[in-house]
């Protein structure tokens, strides 16, 4: 055939950069970045180019898998999986409710326009409480805290890294993963960019990490230490008079109760536990609010920490205390093109409405992680896990297997035999990311400009295999009693259910449009994700109104811009973009506020010997990209790193093997002495541990590493959200004997 070019979005990690494939008819060759995107503008990492292997790869399932009366998983037709699948779960609603099933949605699925679009579709089908996600082990505190303080989970405002004059990111690694929380296609050229225009570059972090390697300075904080570090730094700002809310003022509620949290902790007082001597932070905190323009940061080390929800907070205490909040060159909203429930007038903050057997919360509907072992032997009879590895990415792994492998029933849409999914009974593999349509829903929320870009299918789908969001939809179908078989326009029920409500709610806020459901559903483009991605875009803030707005978008125009659109840098959205009860930013939420006390007695306990954290890798993306052999190439990864005085200490040997035992296990991996972590502080990545039995996937169990959280404690969590506290785990790290 033809040699061809395509463009679309990599759907590999968050920074949604724009590339360009090479192709023999369907058969991916090549890929490079695309030059015409005008967000990503022709940036590659590693993980893209290597899209035609993932495409290729063998172990990447084609056919569904059903276990046999031999116990061992074998393929079969769709139509055999989907029956044996909807018949079980099926029955064990009818039986024993729909709590008796479990969800577990993994970290791909906000990378998946189908998934995204219809993973909904089944949740509501299921009607469980019994819902897990990758949020818990991830981002969860900062949703609660932006839900709390805003009144969106994914009202988060981001870093305006092209205009900002200054940056002060904690526990975060940008530079490898691209972003997250923070869409940001090149991190590493806008972050040089900030230093070269006369800005400058903070890290906190316990390890001089690749970002840490290109800022101005680099502390290497205590893990855990960050909400005291911050609320040092808000006292330093009421102390001495720095506070300043610009644009925030008049839209705040609750700066009394925030001072007087912050007086409580001087910069003397949390210096020892934070590991940053007291003057440090009073400069940090005075330079912050002198910048002409300054934003806050934090992720994965602010998050996946024991006080994530508090330290979450005081990183937009900080943006707006300094009156960076809602301002150019500060921490702001994107304007996303596509956004269900915008026109919502209330938030999503309900939290707690019911609890696990060990009393952790719901948030957002969904139980954590920490709690997901104790909760399947609870009652808990089949378990369906989407895009998910929980047996190598959540806390307690150990316990968790056990429980899943004493299930009745597993059912897994994934495209390999994992850690978890070779303990399905049917494995339903979704089509390689070239052969569906794709547009970042959820990350082009989170973007550092307003942009769009949709992407058609690059490859042809194989015959008779089913998109991803008809498989959910037809599971939907199946354990809501309307059988297996595929039905003519069977989603357009789907679509008028989200046409009704997007219409009432913008009658609702006084906005309606003149259009009917049917009238709108009449206009709509395509079949599936397609047509309720045009909807959300014509009911959008750039979107044409069912032609209310001639020239405004519509899936047609997001088509005929392959490349992308670049909507604009970010605009000011204070007070519209609101959706507390009050349309107030609320400083001071009483699930926050209560939380405090429990920072402050850690400040005076005596902190572990030795704490654990994690890491990652630019060519790495969780557990689900160990199996190409362009991103595995060369030496181990799976070290655990060990400052030289704690190795010596415990008689470590570079290259030697290091016995790591908490109080949830103990692991042995090999030892990589660096003083790029502090002393004190070992660090293990996260992802590894393929080499178990029945998983089929040869790169990576040749590379299979030792699974980290076997050592990750459950019971080790953030207070509010009870997100898996991956960070600062206590462990005794001995030479490994023999």
């Amino acid at each position: 055939m033809a040699e061809r070019h395509a463009s679309r979005t990599c759907p590999l990690c968050e920074a949604t950069c724009g590339v360009t494939i090479t192709l023999d008819g369907d058969t991916p060759l090549a890929v490079r970045g695309d030059d015409a995107d005008p967000f990503s503008r022709g940036y590659l990492c590693p993980k893209a180019a290597a899209l035609p292997a993932l495409h290729a790869d063998p172990d990447r399932l084609r056919t569904p898998l059903v276990r046999g009366a031999d116990g061992e998983l074998h393929p079969a037709t769709w139509a055999e999986a989907f029956a044996v699948a909807i018949d079980r779960l099926a029955a064990i609603k009818r039986a024993h409710g729909a709590d008796a099933i479990a969800l577990y949605l993994g970290n791909p699925s906000a990378h998946s326009l189908d998934l995204m679009t219809f993973g909904p579709v089944l949740t509501r089908a299921l009607g469980t409480r019994q819902r897990y996600s990758a949020s818990s082990a991830d981002q969860l505190p900062k949703m609660v805290s932006a839900a709390l303080m805003f009144g969106g989970g994914l009202a988060i405002p981001v870093p305006d890294l092209d205009r900002t004059d200054r940056l002060l990111i904690l526990g975060a690694n940008p530079v490898v993963s691209n972003g997250s929380l923070m869409t940001a296609p090149d991190v590493k050229a806008r972050l040089k960019a900030i230093r070269a225009r006369g800005g400058k570059l903070i890290v906190i972090d316990p390890r001089r990490t690749e970002t840490a390697a290109l800022a101005d300075e680099h502390h290497a904080i205590r893990p855990g230490g960050d909400a005291a570090l911050l609320l040092a730094m808000a006292h330093v700002l009421f102390a001495e008079g720095l506070v300043t809310l610009g644009a925030a003022a008049g839209h705040v509620d609750g700066l009394a109760a925030v001072e007087a949290i912050a007086a409580r902790f001087a910069p003397e007082r949390v210096a020892a536990r934070v590991g940053i001597d007291a003057a440090t932070i009073r400069r940090l905190a005075r330079e912050h609010a002198a910048a002409p323009t300054a934003a806050c940061y934090g992720r994965i080390g602010t998050t996946c920490q024991e006080f994530g929800t508090l330290a979450s907070w005081a990183v937009d205490l900080i943006n707006v205390l300094t009156g960076n909040l809602d301002r150019a060159g500060g921490a702001m909203w994107t304007t996303p093109v596509a956004l269900p429930g915008r026109h919502r007038a209330k938030g999503d903050s309900k939290f707690a409405r019911h609890r696990s057997k060990g009393g952790l919360p719901e948030m957002f509907g969904e139980l954590p992680v920490a709690a997901m072992a104790d909760e399947l032997r609870g009652g808990v009879r089949a378990l369906i896990t989407v895009a998910g590895n929980p047996l190598v990415s959540a806390p307690g792994v150990d316990e968790l297997t056990a429980a899943i492998g004493g299930l009745e029933f597993r059912v897994a849409i994934d495209p390999y035999v994992n850690a978890t999914t070779r303990l399905a009974d049917v494995v339903l593999p979704p089509p390689s990311p070239l052969a569906r349509a794709h547009y970042d829903v959820a990350l082009y929320q989170l973007a550092i400009r307003n942009v769009a870009r949709y992407s058609a299918p690059t490859v042809a789908r194989a015959d008779g295999a089913p998109a991803e969001w008809e498989i959910m939809l037809t599971l939907a179908k199946g354990v809501a009693g309307m059988g297996a078989a595929p039905l003519p326009m069977a989603d357009a029920g789907v679509a008028r259910e989200l046409c009704a409500r997007e219409l009432g709610d913008l009658a609702a806020a006084g906005a309606p449009l003149a259009v009917t459901v049917e009238q709108a559903l009449a206009m709509l483009d395509g079949e599936g994700p397609d047509r309720l991605l045009d909807l959300l875009v014509r009911v959008g803030p750039y979107g044409d109104g069912f032609g209310a707005r001639p020239g405004g978008l519509t899936l047609a125009a997001l088509r005929a811009a392959p490349h992308g659109l670049d909507l604009g840098p970010l605009v000011p959205r204070l007070p519209d973009v609101l959706r507390t009860p009050d349309r107030r930013i609320a400083l001071a939420p009483a699930l926050i506020v209560d939380d405090v006390p429990r920072l402050e007695a850690a400040l005076d306990a005596a902190a572990p010997a030795l704490v654990l954290i994690g890491r990652r890798e630019l060519r790495s993306n969780n557990s689900w990209m160990h199996n190409l052999p362009h991103l595995m190439k060369g030496g181990d990864r799976c070290t655990l790193l060990v400052h030289p005085d704690d190795a010596r200490a415990r008689g470590l040997t570079d290259g030697g093997r290091a016995r790591v035992a908490s109080a949830a296990g103990a692991i042995e991996a090999p030892v990589e002495i660096s003083d790029e972590v502090r002393p004190g502080v070992v660090s293990l990545p996260h992802g590894f541990g393929h080499d178990v039995a029945g998983v089929r996937m040869g790169v990576a169990r040749a590379h299979g590493g030792v699974n980290v959280n076997q050592v990750s404690d459950p019971a080790f969590h953030d207070g509010p959200s009870a997100n898996a506290a991956f960070n600062g785990v206590a462990v005794e790290v001995t030479a490994a004997s023999g």
